[in-house]
């Protein structure tokens, strides 16, 4: 029967009871599509939550759009200037980008929870990039796939596309050296390790604790409480002082001057003495290795020498010295141990 000899009111309504159908059996396709998702999680694969997460909403869309494909189509119902709309290139696009669609969430899904899962499995962060990058990379290689087929499908010469996508893929790789060598630059800091989070480091001027390791940068919080961000290609050609390895203690140098005319043998004494009895009284003075003291120059006004001792951590620096030089400004001042300073004569000629 045809149903257009009834009227044209029937067709606007059996076309909207379409349309309703539709909705509703997308709605039934939701419920059952997340009947499914719980049943998934109870399997100790993760292909099913894969497949599922992947067709769930694409299955959705395209029972509404066909729908209303059909609603339009059987019921005659549209109008001339919207004929173009049949065109059966419109349909194979609406399969290509579905498709794609289903394919990305496919292949992204399974490279998160596969990917991580075995990025997880290895000490170093290298592969948890890779998997982080091969993520991004694979959703815009399929839609760009995607979009270059319905070009094709309307008999568009996709040939300047690719040559343009090629030359836009040379500026961007050029514009984007900076952050490629960084990239690989963090890369060769996790395999190489000069470094690990929490460790204490110097890069030229810049000296504090490791905060991050970034897919870009590093970030160290300096003794200031100040956040720096280094870019990695530049960690990985700069000299990097670990202090943190290979253990964490720091031998101190501590300069000391006394006067001319001062028995170098006794001063060397005096210091030892200081030394042990800082190590007896400070619990962050090591005893082993032991502390030297080294008679190292006759200076112009003073004889000078240095006094080592080792801290138990890297961060204690300024402690020791502070104890120390308290030990040695009172032990000198006891002794009558004179401690020189610059002085200028002057002599005037009449």
């Amino acid at each position: 029967m045809d149903l257009a000899a009834i009227g044209p009111e029937i067709n606007y309504i059996l076309a909207a009871m379409m349309l309703l159908l539709g909705i509703m059996i997308a709605f039934i396709a939701r419920a059952l599509i997340r009947w499914l998702e719980s049943k998934a999680g109870e399997t100790e694969t993760s292909w099913d939550d894969i497949v599922i997460a992947a067709i769930g909403t694409p299955v959705q869309v395209a029972i509404i759009v066909f729908s209303l494909y059909f609603a339009v189509t059987w019921f005659g119902i549209l109008p001339d200037s919207m004929k173009w709309i049949l065109n059966p290139g419109y349909v194979t696009s609406f399969y290509i980008i579905i498709s794609a669609w289903i394919l990305s969430t496919f292949l992204h899904r399974m490279i998160h929870i596969y990917g991580r899962r075995y990025a997880e499995r290895s000490d170093t962060d290298l592969d948890d990039r890779l998997v982080e990058l091969l993520e991004l990379v694979i959703r815009y290689v399929i839609w760009f796939v995607a979009i270059m087929a319905i070009l094709k499908v309307f008999n568009i010469d996709i040939t300047p596309f690719l040559a343009g996508a090629g030359i836009a893929g040379i500026a961007v790789a050029l514009a984007a050296q900076d952050l490629i060598s960084n990239f690989f630059g963090g890369a060769i800091i996790t395999v190489d390790k000069p470094f690990k989070v929490g460790d204490r480091i110097k890069v030229e001027d810049y000296y504090g604790d490791v905060i991050s390791v970034g897919t870009r940068s590093t970030r160290i919080k300096t003794l200031d409480y100040q956040i720096v961000t280094i870019p990695n290609n530049k960690l990985t050609t700069n000299v990097i002082i670990n202090y943190s390895e290979p253990d964490q203690k720091l031998r101190i140098t501590i300069p000391v001057s006394v006067a001319y005319g001062i028995d170098p043998r006794w001063v060397k004494q005096i210091l030892l003495e200081i030394a042990q009895d800082a190590i007896k009284n400070c619990e962050y003075i090591l005893e082993d290795p032991a502390p030297t003291v080294f008679f190292v120059e006759f200076a112009d006004s003073s004889l000078k020498f240095i006094l080592r001792v080792w801290a138990k951590k890297y961060n204690l620096p300024e402690e020791v010295k502070d104890t120390i030089n308290s030990k040695i400004a009172e032990r000198f001042a006891k002794e009558g141990i004179e401690i020189p300073f610059p002085q200028m004569e002057i002599r005037l000629k009449k």
